[in-house]
């Protein structure tokens, strides 16, 4: 299965008065690798998903992390994103390193979705085309 790497600058606006990250930017930067991990495989941004794809988002329906060493102002930080589907769910794992020393980690499980006739969010199987992308 694909996975995606991506470096990632902790800037200050990121961080508490101490300069160390504020823990719920660690889920923006794994939020952003998800969307990244995708944009890699599907060679399209997650914005074009939008219009191209029977797609109406992927909606974090769980999420555990742990949080291992403190990221700094100008660290230059390493998120690994790996992904295994189910049928209309799939599991998400990053790992946030520096310097080769894991910081954080974070599961995501998030749902596939489409809008139904009344407009409102339903989960739907991960498009084949979708999955085959991701196998290569």
């Amino acid at each position: 299965m694909l996975s995606n790497t991506r470096i990632v600058r902790i800037e200050w606006g990121d961080c508490d008065p101490a300069g160390i990250i504020f823990y719920p930017r660690y889920f923006e930067i794994f939020d952003a690798s998800t969307a990244a991990l995708f944009e890699r495989a599907l060679g399209i941004t997650k914005f074009e998903m939008f219009k191209t794809l029977e797609f109406a988002g992927w909606p974090l329906v769980r999420t555990q992390a742990r949080f291992l060493k403190p990221t700094r102002f100008g660290d230059d930080v390493t998120v690994a994103t790996t992904v295994k589907f189910g049928r209309s769910s799939f599991e998400i794992e990053h790992k946030l390193s520096r310097k080769g020393e894991l910081c954080a980690e974070c599961t995501e499980k998030r749902v596939w979705t489409v809008r139904g006739a009344d407009g409102a969010l339903t989960s739907h199987p991960v498009p084949d085309a979708v999955l085959a992308k991701f196998r290569g």
